[in-house]
């Protein structure tokens, strides 16, 4: 029987979200089974700055691409929010699971029912800063970093009132008790990818295995929202963000755009045809970037 090995990040969320692959193998295949091989990432490791300080997400990923291209591992698994926007040449993305809930939630200390104003909202998210600020204008707002553990952890020892988080993640710990509030994604336009496994192999290989685990939407929403950020340059640090949904053969797409110059955001929507999904996402970023270029003439 031939093995696949499955590479994932160490943390509790990574490894439910890989098994949720390497189940679906050893289910669906009579001469393949997959096993799961973990690894800590630079990203788990640096826990002392926010992200943006240490170069983005692409942390997260380093290490699990570099066992890819050295054949220690024939496919790894993200959640696609953490996966950069450029991917390392060689190691495309092949499969995109089902979509969980993709919203942001608020998450109130154990046992408490009101927000406490003398303390920050916990967020390393630029993306939730800058919409929370809106939400809660009279509450700071600090970084908060660690598995989702800990960032629980340190909530429940009282160094926050409150933290905002994705439902996903929450969800798929079995923590959905948790949840007190769920910003509709109006309130809190979700990152490109939010609430969707990702998976990544290497380019030119059979992935038969994987058969019957991708999600179409999910695939469609995924193409939409990145060919948004990767035509603004947003990187996974950045607070630009876009979520599609889709209705039949149709998908709407919101996003957010960020301008450095004036520290003003703004958002929009576009709708089109799903078969167009890539193109809707570059002419709505595109539609963005004039519009900034517009109000800076005007200044």
């Amino acid at each position: 029987m031939k093995k696949i090995v499955v590479g994932s990040r160490d943390s509790r969320l990574a490894v439910l979200q890989s098994m949720t692959v390497v189940d679906h193998i050893n289910e669906t295949m009579d001469d393949a089974f997959a096993e799961l091989q973990t690894m800590k990432t630079t990203g788990d490791k640096i826990l002392d700055r926010t992200l943006d300080k240490v170069g983005g997400k692409g942390l997260f990923v380093k290490e699990l691409d570099l066992a890819l291209q050295l054949g220690r591992v024939d496919i790894t698994v993200h959640s696609l929010k953490d996966v950069p926007m450029e991917l390392t040449e060689g190691l495309p993305l092949i499969a995109f699971s089902k979509r969980e809930d993709p919203r942001d939630v608020l998450i109130l200390p154990e046992g408490v029912t009101e927000m406490d104003p003398s303390k920050p909202i916990g967020s390393s998210s630029l993306r939730r800063v800058l919409q929370l600020k809106k939400i809660f204008p009279d509450y700071k707002i600090e970084p908060v970093r660690g598995n989702l553990q800990t960032r629980l952890r340190k909530l429940d020892e009282g160094q926050f009132c409150a933290l905002v988080l994705a439902a996903a993640g929450i969800k798929r710990l079995g923590l959905e008790n948790r949840i007190s509030r769920y910003f509709t994604v109006d309130e809190i336009i979700p990152a490109a990818g939010q609430g969707i496994i990702a998976v990544q192999g290497r380019d030119g290989e059979d992935h038969e295995y994987l058969e019957g685990y991708e999600d179409p939407n999910s695939r469609y929403a995924a193409i939409c929202e990145r060919a948004y950020v990767r035509e603004l340059n947003g990187g996974c640090t950045s607070p630009v963000c876009a979520h599609a949904q889709i209705e039949g053969d149709m998908i709407t797409l919101r996003a957010l755009y960020f301008d450095d110059a004036s520290e003003q955001y703004w958002t929009e929507t576009k709708t089109g045809a799903v078969k167009n999904v890539e193109k809707l996402g570059i002419d709505l970023a595109r539609k963005m970037k004039q519009k900034a270029d517009k109000q800076q003439e005007v200044l």
